[in-house]
This record gives C-alpha cells, sequence and structure tokens, in this order.
C-alpha cells in the first residue's frame, strides 16, 4: 500500500482552528477536539528518486470528527476513499470495500484518528513533537519514536495558520509527498451523500 495511503490520516491535524494565544500542545489538543467537518481541496505531489517530476493528483475531501475522512481523488483519476478507524475503504460499482489491513497502516490510522478527536497521548508517544511560531503562523515537526514508524518515515511537517496549509511526509527510502490543502472551511455541516458514505 501507498506509504502516503498509511498515514492519510495525518489530515486530522485539519481539524487545527485559530489559535488566539501562546501555542502549545495542550491548546492544540483542545483546538483538534472542536471543528466538527472541514471540507477542501488538495494537491499532492509524489516526489520518487526515480522520476525527474513528482506525481501530482488533485482532488477533495471531507474530515468529520468522530466518524472519520473522505478522500475523493478527481485528477489524474477518479477514485474515492474513506478512512475511519476500521481502516481504508475503496469506493466502486459494488459500495465501500475494505482494503486488507497491514500493521503500519492500521498502527497509523489509529494513531491520527486519535488526533482528529482531541487525544494526542497516543501521538505524543509514538512521536518526537516539536512546535514553533505563532498561531496565524506555526509549524509542527513530527519525529518517530517506534520503530514501527521509523521503518516508514523520518519526519511529518505539517504548516498552517488557522486551519492546516500543508503536510510533507519524508519517508525513509528518500521519496517524499507533500499534500497542500486548499480552501478549507469548518463553516459547512455533512451533506446527506457524506452522511450516507460515513454510514455505508
Amino acid at each position: 500500500m501507498n506509504p502516503f495511503f498509511r498515514c492519510l490520516g495525518a489530515l486530522a491535524l485539519l481539524g487545527l482552528s485559530s489559535i488566539a494565544h501562546a501555542f502549545d500542545l495542550q491548546q492544540l489538543s483542545d483546538q483538534l477536539a472542536k471543528p466538527d467537518v472541514i471540507h477542501g481541496n488538495f494537491i499532492q505531489e509524489k516526489h520518487l528518486r526515480a522520476l525527474p517530476q513528482p506525481l501530482t493528483s488533485k482532488g477533495t475531501f471531507v474530515l468529520a470528527k468522530n466518524h472519520g475522512l473522505l478522500w475523493l481523488l478527481k485528477t489524474p483519476l477518479q477514485q474515492d476513499y474513506r478512512i475511519t478507524d476500521k481502516g481504508i475503504a475503496r469506493r466502486d460499482a459494488n459500495g465501500w470495500q475494505m482494503l486488507p489491513g497491514k500493521s503500519a497502516g492500521t498502527e497509523q490510522n489509529r494513531l491520527f484518528l486519535a488526533v482528529l478527536q482531541g487525544d494526542s497521548s497516543g501521538l505524543q508517544r509514538d512521536f518526537e513533537l516539536s512546535m514553533s511560531g505563532e498561531a496565524q503562523n506555526w509549524k509542527l515537526t513530527l519525529t518517530p519514536r517506534s520503530m514501527l514508524l521509523k521503518q516508514v518515515f523520518n519526519q511529518i511537517n505539517i504548516t498552517g495558520g488557522e486551519l492546516v496549509h500543508s503536510i510533507e511526509l519524508l519517508e525513509t527510502q528518500g521519496d517524499s509527498t507533500l499534500l497542500r490543502m486548499q480552501d478549507s472551511t469548518s463553516a459547512q455541516p455533512l451533506s446527506d451523500a457524506e452522511q450516507h458514505d460515513f454510514a455505508e
């Protein structure tokens, strides 16, 4: 499975909203627990050592507290994914189909969905966290502690202001993924179709 999908739940950090005063991990955890739903667009650039140009894909996402993440790829091909605490599912002609689980993917789903719910204890157990900047211009660096995560990532860098702007995944084999979020908003509730997608 693509290492990007093994930590796609990192998008849970999109739950960040404006922080008005000193930035610390407790306030970060509190902020993560607040937004119920976030909609937005994404551009993903996968940088592979063997290719001179990155592989670029675009689409939309829906992040919903207590539900999970809908990751709707539009180009270069159309494919819908759903990431929940049960794992990763892909939509086909027969509906949502669970993808085979792997230990690294299962572990990261657990970690980052915990972040979505504002539970930073799991994240702090498995990553060294380093924060810098201020509410409207901050950076969070995650360095793996566990051997399982160290096999996949060297580091994860997250930047943002009122909401997350980018997530950069630096992999141990030298490849990297840069995910840029655009037009993110927490003002819209789940649509009927989105509720149905999470309920299936």
